[in-house]
Parts: C-alpha cells; sequence; structure tokens
C-alpha cells in the first residue's frame, strides 16, 4: 500500500514549521501526486490562518504545483464551533478554496452557548483521561458532527473523537450518506480498534492523513500503518492510496451551484 495524496498538512500560515513549497518539495520526494495545505481554522486565536493572508496562501499553493508538478490544493481544517453543527469555514469564502476539512480543536472560539455545553465538558473529561463521560455529552458531540457533515460540503471530517467523546458509528453513517471522508490519521490516535472496526461496517469512505506540522512528517504514516495490521479495512475503501484520488464532495458541490 502506498500514498497517492496526503491531504492535511500544515505550514507556518498557521500551526505548521515549514513553508508550502517546504511540504511540496517533501511530497514531491514521497512519490505524491496531490498534496492539501489545511491550515488552521479562522477561529483558533493563536494558530488559526488569517483571512487577510488567503491571497499570498493561494500564491504559494499555485507556485508550489508550477514548481514541484505536485498538484498543491489549497483548503483549510476548519473548527466545529457550535453544537448546531456551525464551522469557521463560512460559504461566501469557498471560492477561495479547494478542499474543506473539519475537526475539533481545543482553546477555539465557539459560539457562546457551545463553551458550555461543548467545548469546556470536553476538556474537562478529556483531561481527566474518564471514563464516566455522560451521555448526553456523547449524544450532544455525536449531533454536532452529524450536524457539520449536514450543513456543509465538508470532504473529510479529521481525527474523529480526539480530545472529544461521539458516537463514531452514527457519525460514520452520517458521512456516508453525504459523501464525506473519515480520516486516519497519522499523527495522533483517535480511534480505537473496536471502533474502527465498527465503523468500517457502515460502508462509509476512509482517507489516510499525515497531519504534518513539518514537512518532514509529510506522507508519514506509520501510525495508520500499525492500526491497519491489527484492523483489516479493504484497501477499496480507501480513497487515497495505490494511484487512486479522492472524488471530494466539495470540488462537486461547487461546480453544481
Amino acid at each position: 500500500m502506498f500514498l497517492t495524496g496526503d491531504y492535511h498538512t500544515h505550514t507556518v500560515y498557521s500551526h505548521g514549521k515549514g513553508s508550502v513549497l517546504d511540504n511540496a518539495l517533501k511530497a514531491k520526494e514521497r512519490g505524491l501526486k496531490e498534496l492539501g495545505i489545511t491550515d488552521h481554522g479562522f477561529s483558533h486565536p493563536a494558530f488559526g490562518l488569517r483571512k487577510n493572508k488567503l491571497e499570498s496562501l493561494r500564491k504559494d499553493c499555485d507556485y508550489a504545483t508550477k514548481n514541484t508538478g505536485v498538484k498543491v490544493l489549497m483548503g483549510i481544517e476548519s473548527n466545529v464551533t457550535s453544537t448546531d453543527g456551525r464551522v469557521d469555514l463560512r460559504p461566501e469564502l469557498y471560492d477561495q478554496f479547494d478542499l474543506f476539512l473539519a475537526g475539533v480543536h481545543k482553546f477555539i472560539a465557539y459560539k457562546f452557548k457551545s463553551v458550555f455545553t461543548m467545548s469546556l465538558p470536553n476538556l474537562f473529561y478529556s483531561t481527566l483521561n474518564s471514563k464516566n463521560v455522560p451521555e448526553s455529552l456523547v449524544k450532544s458531540n455525536t449531533r454536532a458532527i452529524i450536524n457539520v457533515i449536514k450543513n456543509n460540503p465538508v470532504d473529510v471530517i479529521t481525527h474523529l473523537n480526539f480530545c472529544y467523546f461521539a458516537e463514531p458509528v452514527e457519525i460514520a453513517k452520517a458521512a456516508a450518506d453525504y459523501g464525506t471522508y473519515l480520516e486516519l490519521n497519522a499523527k495522533k490516535t483517535h480511534l480505537r480498534d473496536e471502533q474502527l472496526f465498527a465503523i468500517s461496517k457502515t460502508g462509509v469512505k476512509f482517507i489516510i492523513d499525515s497531519d504534518a506540522h513539518s514537512p518532514d512528517r509529510v506522507a508519514e504514516i506509520a501510525l495508520v500503518n500499525q492500526l491497519l495490521s491489527r484492523v483489516k479495512i479493504p484497501e477499496e475503501r480507501i480513497v487515497n492510496i495505490n494511484g487512486k484520488l479522492p472524488d471530494f464532495r466539495f470540488r462537486a458541490f461547487k461546480e453544481g451551484r
């Protein structure tokens, strides 16, 4: 199994250590056809992409494509900001981007009510590494991610259940229905083996990403390889390996408007 594209990487535009070109050069070295530059969303006060940098980011992506031969997609890892499924990439900015990822992150600017219903409870229980997470929180988180999938043309849900608690099977069913991929993240452990086995039965499709925050980690997927050695997923259900390229929902949405 080899990776065709890595669609979740970060640069100095947010929390990464390298430039767009640095990531693209590493992608070329490792034989990738496509690369996603998906810096953190706007609502991250410390490490978020800034709207006044979008033009510069586009130029950097185009330059890297031209000079490496790797197709560099300008994307974003948007933040879930509310329990009703709101994210910080809004429709008025869709035309600026090629790729639309979404995930839950700590220490972002949540909508006011969701600070108390989503942000703080998840932070509290994840810090404790608690097994006694209230069912009400699990249901609320699950509903939030399903609403993200239903209400936004999201290509990928990143690191499902990392630092929050949701029912992955229900989210996988929604993702399968709407054509959103679930990420197998090679930077952080986010799904237990039994969870991955359960969601693999839903028909959802997966995408493997490095979540690289430095150029040397682009296309580095050792953690996912270890996971897949324990939980067998048919290769036809993984959309960015062995020469295959994903059919992204966001692209189809924009073309069909």
